[in-house]
């Protein structure tokens, strides 16, 4: 290839690859509707479609989130087992491929009815948990950590992450928005029935969009590893990296908070709201909220630097969070509100987050002398994965707390004591974690535009990366 073919800002440059902003992005919306069905509603699921007894609902959770907590964990050696895979067609497509294919397969088995009760049904469940979770992170830690290898100029990464965003969101509220309506009218009164259709359908709709990635993404040689990740490397890629760490902990604060959030979201149009119907108009206004925060985000990070946007989202966020806890109960308009503010700037910053990792790739590629892409991508899932574990626990203790296993929809209404803690684990926890995830960026995070520009200059003069 040219030259000219990899210099950022030419005309040439771009052509090429172009693409890649549409056929990775696309890549990402049935990835996102799995995840979503795992992550916000399989708690759901177990607590009031799959009805399981209290004993054996409790011994579910637990297990679910020590799963979860074991899988952040293994996340950063998948990212060295991808970082460390050397084929024809590059390190990431052979894991996209893999982690898909195998994901959905076991998230059919999450979803199935096999009869089991019990012990059995605790064992089962957590045997198939444990490989949908490996095979899922080499599917995330490949997926995304595409996204510093497809370019280094920081304009193009915030086209081709908002893009990856927008779709993402599309596969979000897909479910977030359709698993009411759409379960119901699948199961025909059977909801265990009506889950498992429509799990069948999310997960046709990954390997076709996964499908798309992997034949349409062209991937720029724009750096080479000619030497293999050891484990030595491993941990220093992760503990020498000073700037990847102050990120994970400001990316982990925020996602706790917005997950826990989140996950409370059916529960409280069930319990709280009171009309289970309105999760999914609000899911639709949340949605396009989000979609239209992400188009409109290259546009604003061209006139405002990025810590300027990150504070501008962090106060969207927290006013939100205060309009939630005081809104009325019964009228849409100040919680559709207080969920539009919140979700406009969670999305800004979700993206925000998003290019922070990928500079500190190259970061850690000054400083280091290695890119480690995998490495450093496996953090996120890492992180979406702790946060989802913690969320999940505080949601599920939470339902058993307030008795909400054994309430019944549209006719159980919190209040008292009971209303208070649900309102404080929903709102309350989150608005601090947020908070303090917003201060360590702040405080700690120095790769600004500046800052990058002058690591980029730096890394072409030592010939560390092609141009």
């Amino acid at each position: 290839m040219a030259e000219q073919d990899l210099v950022p800002g030419r005309a040439a440059a771009k052509d090429p690859f172009r693409k890649n902003r549409w056929t990775f992005g696309i890549g990402t919306v049935g990835r996102d509707m799995l995840y979503t069905l795992i992550s916000m509603f399989l708690v759901v699921y177990l607590t009031n479609v799959a009805q399981l007894p209290t004993s054996t609902l409790a011994w579910t959770v637990g297990v679910l989130v020590a799963l979860r907590v074991l899988d952040a964990i293994n996340d950063p050696l998948m990212g060295m087992v991808v970082d460390n895979t050397r084929t024809r067609w590059g390190k990431h497509k052979p894991w996209i491929l893999f982690g898909a294919f195998a994901s959905g397969l076991l998230t059919v088995a999450i979803f199935w009815d096999n009869g089991l009760q019990g012990a059995a049904y605790v064992v089962t469940f957590a045997v198939i948990f444990v490989f949908w979770a490996l095979t899922y992170s080499l599917n995330d830690i490949a997926y995304w950590s595409y996204v510093p290898a497809l370019s280094q100029d920081q304009k193009e990464r915030e086209n081709i992450g908002s893009k990856a965003r927008i779709f993402s969101l599309i596969g979000t509220f897909a479910v977030v928005a359709g698993i009411v309506p759409i379960t119901s009218a699948l199961g025909g009164g059977d909801d265990r029935r009506g889950y498992f259709l429509f799990t069948l359908i999310i997960v046709a709709v990954l390997w076709a969009g996964q499908s798309v990635t992997l034949l349409g993404v062209r991937e720029p040689r724009l750096a080479e590893e000619r030497t293999s990740t050891s484990f030595r490397d491993f941990i220093r890629a992760i503990t020498r990296n000073d700037q990847l760490l102050w990120i994970a902990i400001a990316m982990a604060l925020f996602m706790v908070g917005y997950i826990t959030t989140t996950s409370f979201g059916l529960f409280y149009f069930q319990y709280v709201y009171g009309d289970e119907a309105m999760y999914s108009i609000f899911a639709v206004i949340l949605g396009i909220s989000q979609i239209v925060s992400l188009i409109v985000f290259p546009h604003v990070a061209k006139h405002f630097p990025r810590k300027t946007v990150y504070a501008g989202a962090t106060g969207l966020v927290v006013l939100g969070y205060v309009v939630f806890f005081f809104a009325p109960v019964g009228t849409m308009v100040f919680v559709g509100l207080a969920g539009v503010l919140i979700f406009v700037g969670q999305a800004a910053i979700q993206l925000l987050m998003l290019l922070c990792l990928a500079d500190t790739v190259d970061y850690g590629h000054w400083k280091l002398g290695r890119r480690n892409d995998s490495v450093t991508f496996s953090l996120q899932p890492f992180i979406y994965k702790a946060g989802g574990a913690l969320g999940t626990g505080i949601v599920g203790y939470t339902a058993i707390l307030t008795g909400l296993n054994h309430a019944t929809v549209g006719q159980t209404i919190l209040t008292g004591g009971n209303l208070v803690l649900f309102k404080s684990a929903m709102l309350l926890l989150p608005l601090v974690l947020i908070g303090g995830g917003y201060l360590i960026y702040h405080k700690k995070y120095t790769i600004d535009e500046a800052a990058y520009a002058a690591i980029h200059a730096d890394l072409v003069a030592r010939g560390a990366v092609k141009l």
